[in-house]
């Protein structure tokens, strides 16, 4: 599946502010076979880029200066070696193509060119199949660890909240590289989907006496699974709230979800979900091995027993809220091994919102109005849980 964002036509200039634009890739063009691919795309101005191997799978990823990307959809269709190719940002200053490969596979020439009509850059990629060997030696003799500079990975750490203040993390699931799911009829981005609920929600949330509610995300930005569960943790969250809208082959599936961590799915539709979600970092180029030693930790040990429990208390009382209201799915709290969801010490669920692919469901979802009483069912939610919480002595 290619991700593409907005079509624009080719420009030059200075920004407003006295800074460089972002550079405009705006066509492009793949041909070849199984066994060698060429990969070519035009730009404003002459971009600097450098190449990257990942394994498990394979893929190839080119780092790029901050890029509008005013590709056609179909101009990068996949073919010959790569069975997907996606681009986008990687945060303020960065953006990433990534070539998902069907096996071992080499950018044996990268090279940019001018245009002979002075209309800008191209930048020239050739890719050839190689054997295991090969590519196992390109992986150990490469510096690159996986990490997208230009991603806030340690953002500082909040001061503590004010005594009694509930801090809530409001976290808009996919952005930047990873769109997430494409509406059936508008053909949105879940990315834009889930960042403009979020911020409804937020806004909703600080307005309920003691409560603090900030974004994981505050633009369209990509944070890898790991960043999002450290980001929470490092702004003192007292809960932690995913947002979704996905997409299933099943069109007439819709309503609303609610997930908390399991190591065994509920049934094979959660199972299916986290699948999806969990390939949030493989699709930007990410692999679990760059990540710091204490988020592996993270993600190898189960959420402890306590966090858990406060986690379906929360999935419990957000059902409850939206009984009645807004149109729940069958089994309306289920769960599975969603890697976004594992931090030891944040209770925290991941809201499907609905389906993208469900016409119904995706009228909502673009509603403003619908996302204001969402929102404000799911404060009734966490005002409940909080009051219940702290009767417990939590």
């Amino acid at each position: 599946m290619l991700f593409a964002l907005v079509t624009a036509q080719p420009s030059s200039g200075v920004a407003a502010d006295g800074e460089a634009p972002p550079l405009l890739a705006f066509s492009a063009r793949i041909a070849g076979d199984d066994a060698r691919t060429r990969l070519v795309i035009a730009f404003d101005r002459k971009p600097d880029f450098s190449i990257h191997y990942v394994a498990d799978p394979v893929r190839v990823v080119v780092d790029l200066p901050e890029t509008s990307f005013g590709l056609k959809p179909e101009s990068l269709d996949p073919r010959g070696l790569f069975n997907a190719i996606r681009y986008g940002g990687m945060g303020a200053g960065a953006s990433r193509l990534v070539l998902s490969a069907n096996g071992p596979t080499e950018i044996t020439e990268a090279k940019v060119l001018p245009e002979e009509d002075g209309s800008g850059y191209r930048l020239v990629l050739d890719a050839e199949r190689i054997d295991r060997a090969r590519f196992e030696k390109l992986l150990s003799e490469q510096q690159w660890k996986g990490s997208a500079r230009a991603v806030k990975a340690d953002r500082p750490s909040a001061p503590p909240p004010k005594a009694g203040t509930f801090v809530i993390a409001v976290d808009a699931g996919h952005g930047g590289i990873d769109t997430g799911a494409i509406g059936g009829t508008s053909k949105i981005e879940e990315k834009r989907v889930t960042l403009d609920f979020a911020r409804v929600l937020a806004e909703t949330l600080n307005r309920e006496a003691g409560v603090e509610a900030f974004l994981t995300r505050d633009r369209d930005e990509f944070l890898s699974l790991s960043q999002r569960v450290q980001i929470a943790r490092q702004g003192n969250a007292h809960l932690f709230i995913s947002l979704h809208a996905d997409t299933l082959r099943q069109k007439d599936i819709r309503g609303a979800t609610v997930y908390t961590i399991s190591d065994r799915a509920s049934d094979h539709l959660a199972a299916e979900l986290a699948q999806r979600e969990n390939l949030s970092d493989e699709i930007a180029g990410i692999s679990i091995e760059s990540e710091p030693p204490e988020v592996a930790d993270i993600l190898i040990d189960l959420t402890r027993r306590e966090t858990q429990a406060f986690s379906v208390s929360l999935a419990r009382s957000v059902v409850t809220s939206f009984e009645g209201q807004i149109k729940l799915i069958n089994n309306p709290h289920r769960h599975a091994g969603f890697r976004v969801l594992q931090a030891p010490d944040v209770p925290s669920v991941l809201l499907e919102l609905g389906f993208l692919s469900n016409k119904e469901d995706e009228t909502l979802l673009l509603d403003p109005d619908w996302r204001k009483k969402v929102s404000g069912l799911i404060a009734d939610a966490v005002r409940r849980y909080r009051q219940a919480a702290v009767a417990n002595g939590g």
